[in-house]
């Protein structure tokens, strides 16, 4: 008996010990992400404001897109990944799918990361080499999100100008269409911008169109095989015998 009882004591101070580790880990999460905000304003220099995006996204949702005509979040990341602004085009916070909050800073978090100063790679690229068998298969599963950014502070402030994932690092990989990496008019690569909240192909029609009302769609290069859109989602791949990824007509 007195074994027993020495026992649960040990289990009780084992449970607080996990639970003061437990706070520990994550006072210095709380720590490690205030410090992604340094100068917001200088992280986030010659990229779009709360208020620019929140337009262009609103007159790009106005726009005939297909899908489901529904309404939208957007999400901006400046080169580093860091979070420069979030806005929504409902009434309210609950006019989008709130699941879209999060996926539109994946796919802007996604377009940032696999996107270079002559290469772009939108999410929406990366959907057929992403499929079983395809060249990058398992891509999808690497980088997750960071789930303390993601779901920090007061759901009110959710898509306004202080939005609780401003100024944080959000990570996450999102494979099909609504992310696009930004190109300023000096064709330099300066962040990325990720829509979500209808259907894969309505968001990326409605990224593509926000992105041209930012004025920062002078896509340098990329992999559509059309130089005029070079980033473009590919609609026309057809399947070929033993080819899993198929050809696509226009190349």
């Amino acid at each position: 008996m007195t074994y027993v009882k020495r026992e649960r004591f040990f289990i009780g101070c084992g449970a607080v010990a996990l639970g003061l580790a437990a706070a520990s880990t994550f006072a210095q999460q709380a720590e490690e992400a205030s410090a992604d905000w340094g100068n917001l304003s200088q992280q986030c220099t010659g990229l779009p404001s709360y208020q620019a995006l929140k337009s262009a996204l609103t007159s790009a949702r106005e726009a005939s897109n297909g899908g489901f005509n529904l309404d939208m979040w957007g999400t901006v990341v400046n080169r580093d990944g860091v979070v420069c602004a979030i806005a929504f085009t409902g009434s309210n916070r609950g006019s989008q799918w709130p699941g879209s909050r999060v996926i539109a800073a994946q796919k802007a978090n996604t377009a940032n990361a696999f996107s270079l100063p002559a290469l772009a790679l939108s999410t929406a690229n990366l959907y057929y080499a992403v499929s079983p068998g395809g060249t990058l298969y398992g891509l999808q599963h690497s980088n997750p999100v960071d789930t303390f950014v993601a779901y920090r502070g007061p759901a009110q402030n959710f898509g306004m100008p202080d939005d609780p994932m401003v100024g944080h690092r959000i990570g996450g990989v999102n494979v099909f269409g609504g992310g696009l990496g930004l190109y300023n008019s000096k064709h330099v690569l300066v962040g990325a911008l990720g829509v979500s909240g209808d259907s894969s192909c309505a968001d990326h029609n409605i990224a593509w169109r926000t992105r041209h009302g930012l004025a920062l769609d002078f896509v340098p290069g990329g992999v559509s095989g059309d130089n005029s859109r070079p980033d473009n989602i590919v609609y026309d791949i057809t399947p070929q015998a033993g080819q899993q990824l198929g050809v696509s007509t226009n190349g």
